[in-house]
């Protein structure tokens, strides 16, 4: 009866042992490689729905810096809702000017967006489209504008040092850099890679 129960026993430990390290080894890959994230509104149609799911590269972040184009997680201001640090700025001001100034905290919320300008970029936004210094993005996934005011912000504005500028796709209806600012480099979260759901719009971004 004895010599019966070891080898159960030990069987019993080895799985124990083996879902263990399967989920430490799945938190570790969630913490610092690869996540799995959830579209939760239709700021980057027609790129990305509600509800699709894409996966995230963080390792990269480590180790280079984003670029233009990119879409990329990242975690909000604190504050995003209350719009600009500048009460002056933003789509919804008389001074017609993204806003360029960034809140002091990171939300705990995470956002999804494409980057359009870099540190030390000159930007300004004309019928939805971008202008990075000078030259108009090639913005081919991009929703058209629809007369709304976050569509035209002509007054020039200049992203910070160490700081990323982040527009929703679907560019009369998403709320982003433009009302509440730049995110600072250390905000960022990682790259989208990967769409995985549903099956039908599985692919890379």
């Amino acid at each position: 009866m004895t010599a019966t129960r070891r080898p159960l026993a030990s069987s019993v430990l080895e799985l124990v042992v083996i879902v263990a390290a399967a989920l430490a080894l799945a938190l570790l890959i969630q913490a610092f490689i690869v996540k799995p994230y959830r579209i939760p509104s239709g700021s980057m149609l027609p790129t990305l729905h509600v509800n699709q799911r894409v996966l995230v590269n963080r390792i990269g972040m480590h180790f280079d810096s984003p670029s233009v184009g990119e879409i990329i997680v990242f975690h909000p201001p604190k504050n995003f809702d209350q719009g600009c640090a500048d009460p002056t700025q933003g789509p919804d001001e008389p001074a017609a000017q993204a806003c360029d100034v960034t809140q002091g905290k990171p939300s705990s919320q995470t956002f999804i967006k494409r980057l359009v300008g870099l540190p030390g970029d000159r930007l300004r936004i004309v019928n939805g489209h971008v202008i990075r210094n000078g030259v108009r993005e090639h913005d081919p996934y991009a929703v058209a504008c629809n007369g709304s005011s976050a569509c035209n912000l002509s007054t020039t504005i200049r992203v910070p040092a160490g700081e990323y500028y982040m527009m929703g796709d679907n560019r009369p209806d998403s709320e982003d850099s433009r009302y509440w600012g730049p995110v600072p480099r250390k905000w960022i979260i990682g790259r989208a890679i990967l769409t995985y759901w549903p099956p039908g719009r599985l692919g890379f971004l």
